[in-house]
């Protein structure tokens, strides 16, 4: 593990793999570097890959700070860039709004990709996010994981569509077998209070696409057609407002394309041929 610090003193944690020039993988919630070693595998004969863990998270702990702001990711990023000399950058979901935050705000990165930045038409409901820190704070997981699903409107159909106790039974059982799991995945319980800093990072960009048409760099926006109906017309959107677009979507993926229980072998072939 390697680290940088970032300008509020948090530790950034990541992983190095291949050789090439510097691309950094910028994570979505409930998610750390361990979920993008596939896809950072498929990249590292042309690239050196840098996978960070987003602070409150795995190798970047940081208790929550009511204060979150989108601006502390995109510093924690432009940290990483200045170690390492990257300047290219994919995220995924939220982390695909920090990078376009990035990429209209740090020179360092000359081109930049996204799969699935998670702008609501309306917003994301702040109410319900308000929510899910009060089910951390109480010690209630299973409430704040069927909470957080249904804000997103991403995830698993019937922790989204079920009577909300129901819900909770299922979201119970699910954290109770992830825990057991022999394997060497980040556990669901462990990931779930770093959602918050996710949750203001997507509120912290509400109303806010218009100002992405400053971006003059580069962008490949990245969708899957099996992911929701209102992230696919986000990326539509964003093809409108970025001067310097390209669009490519794939049949079948959904939200999790990226991951390696996706296909990240289909969008690395995306990444590398545009980063190249």
């Amino acid at each position: 593990m390697n680290e940088v610090s970032s300008r509020d003193g948090t530790r950034i944690g990541y992983l190095r793999r291949g050789t090439g020039p510097g691309l950094v993988l910028v994570q979505g919630a409930m998610g750390t570097a361990h979920h993008f070693t596939d896809l950072a595998e498929a990249l590292a004969a042309d690239f050196t890959v840098y996978l960070p863990d987003r602070r409150g998270r795995g190798m970047s702990p940081r208790p929550y700070d009511g204060g979150h702001h989108i601006a502390r990711d995109v510093e924690d990023l432009d940290a990483l860039l200045a170690a390492t000399g990257a300047d290219r950058v994919f995220g995924l979901s939220s982390g695909a709004m920090i990078t376009l935050e990035a990429a209209r705000t740090l020179p360092r990165i000359t081109r930049a990709a996204v799969y699935g930045p998670p702008f609501y038409p309306d917003g994301i409901d702040h109410d319900s996010i308000r929510r899910i820190g009060t089910h951390l704070d109480r010690g209630r997981p299973a409430g704040a994981l069927v909470t957080a699903l249904r804000t997103t409107g991403v995830g698993p159909a019937p922790l989204r569509l079920l009577p909300e106790p129901v819900a909770r039974l299922l979201a119970a059982a699910l954290l109770a077998a992830d825990a057991r799991a022999k394997n060497p995945a980040p556990k669901l319980r462990d990931m779930l209070p770093g959602i918050r800093y996710d949750f203001h990072v997507v509120g912290g960009m509400d109303g806010r696409m218009p100002s992405l048409a400053s971006v003059g760099k580069p962008v490949l926006l990245l969708s899957g057609t099996g992911s929701p109906a209102f992230l696919r017309a986000a990326i539509r959107d964003l093809v409108r407002v970025l001067p310097r677009a390209e669009h490519i979507e794939f049949t079948g993926l959904d939200h999790s394309g990226p991951w390696n229980a996706g296909r990240p072998e289909i969008v690395a072939a995306a990444l590398r041929h545009f980063f190249a």
